[in-house]
């Protein structure tokens, strides 16, 4: 497998991309140790932000991250051959309480289509169900076509 051309996306292509994807995996980081979790999210295109519905159970590992503030990447990836695509969002996550929130903030939300909660064993008063931003530092793309052909 050769590599024809790999090429940055602009900001166009990146914003169309999130757009018509909802899915895609946050990875954690606290000091030298990294968590990773598949997450849904709504993308609000005109501030550049990620709205993501995070669950967790109160003594969770994913809790202990979120608790801690950290550093934070969304990695969202797709592969229709033969072009690979994919966008990397670095920052900070922002907690933000339920009474806090805007209408436009409701809506990126309700873009957020996963978790289900009844992939979960504990019922829904057992979860902690938190709303986060992500308001990315950096946020980047990339294109690549990919030959099969070898």
């Amino acid at each position: 497998m050769a590599i024809n051309q790999e090429v940055e996306m602009t900001d166009e292509e990146i914003d169309d991309f999130l757009g018509r994807h909802e899915t895609g995996v946050l990875s954690l980081a606290q000091t030298d140790e990294p968590y990773a979790i598949p997450v849904s999210y709504g993308y609000h295109e005109a501030e550049r932000e990620f709205y993501m519905r995070l669950v967790s159970t109160p003594e969770s590992e994913k809790r202990e991250f979120l608790d801690s503030s950290p550093a934070a990447r969304l990695v969202i990836y797709n592969e229709q051959d033969p072009i690979y695509r994919s966008v990397v969002a670095s920052g900070t996550l922002v907690d933000i309480p339920p009474s806090e929130l805007t209408a436009d903030q409701i809506a990126q939300y309700g873009r957020a289509k996963r978790p289900l909660f009844e992939i979960w064993a504990q019922s829904k008063d057992e979860l902690d169900i938190e709303l986060y931003r992500l308001d990315p530092d950096s946020l980047e793309g990339r294109r690549t076509e990919v030959d099969r052909e070898e």
